[in-house]
Order: structure tokens, then C-alpha cells, then sequence
């Protein structure tokens, strides 16, 4: 149902904005299942993906499960549930910090590396469709509201 021109009270925005944003996920959820990936997993790929594209070589090595943990806002033992879980795919492995020996460091393997651009491109697909609903003027307006409610410095 389309909204009207009035001024929409902030509940409801709160409801329009939960429905958007589990209708992203859900649609998303959907193009994972062929990766047989979860959304976990395709993003604690997308974090090594990214954290493996730094130009620090100490930072290609890899990264720790707390690290992990933080950059999906989950519990470190949660990491360690989907880490262990991309390992048995064979998508992820763990291997000693040439820093602190104590320490573990993961990486994703030439496989997860492969599917992880493959996910990649898959996203920004879906991405496309999915606010290609929106006309240019829209999207900018939106992006600009939504940097504006996450706190982002606006340009």
C-alpha cells in the first residue's frame, strides 16, 4: 500500500523500515542457497575477502576469530561455529600467526577465495534488482537518509 504525502508518525516508519530491511534479507537469503552458504558465512567470507585485499601483507595472512566476531557484531564463540563450519566446506583454514605462535589465524583458501567473488558478484546483482525499484534521485535520497540514521559523517 502506498504511503500517503501526510507525514507518516515514527512508528510506523519503524515498521515500514523493519519490513524493507527483512524483505532484503529474506531475498538475499534466497540467492545464498545455491552457494549453499549461510548469511553468517557469506559474511565472515566477505570480512576475510576484504581484510585479504589490504595492502598491509601482515594483514593478508589472515585474521583472528575475535576479529571476525566483531566485524559480524556475533559472539566469539558464534565466530567459531561459522568458521568452523566454512572449514569442513573447505572454503577456510586456520593456520598459526607467524606474529604469536599462540595465536590463530584464518584465511580463506583459492576455493573460498573463488566462491567469495562469486558471492560477491551475485550481491551486487541483487543489490541492483532489488533497489533498482528505486529511480537515481531515490536511491541517492535514501542512501543519503540512511548514512544520516547510521550515524555516518554526511558528504
Amino acid at each position: 500500500m502506498p504511503i500517503s504525502s501526510n507525514l507518516v508518525p515514527p512508528g510506523d516508519l519503524s515498521e515500514l523500515f523493519h519490513r524493507a530491511s527483512r524483505s532484503l534479507r529474506q531475498t538475499w537469503s534466497a540467492r545464498l542457497a545455491p552457494f549453499e552458504l549461510t548469511p553468517h558465512q557469506s559474511r565472515a567470507m566477505r570480512s576475510l575477502a576484504q581484510h585479504g585485499n589490504s595492502a598491509d601483507p601482515a594483514a593478508r595472512a589472515g585474521m583472528r576469530l575475535k576479529d571476525i566476531a566483531e566485524h559480524l557484531r556475533i559472539a566469539p564463540r558464534s565466530a567459531t561455529e561459522v568458521i568452523d563450519q566454512l572449514e569442513a566446506k573447505k572454503l577456510v583454514l586456520r593456520q598459526s600467526d607467524p606474529v604469536d605462535r599462540r595465536a590463530t589465524l584464518v584465511c580463506l583458501t583459492e576455493e573460498g577465495l573463488e566462491l567469495s567473488e562469486r558471492v560477491r558478484a551475485a550481491r551486487r546483482s541483487h543489490t541492483q534488482e532489488y533497489f533498482g525499484r528505486l529511480n537515481a534521485q531515490e536511491r541517492a535520497e535514501l542512501a543519503r537518509i540512511l548514512e544520516k540514521l547510521s550515524g555516518s559523517p554526511e558528504r
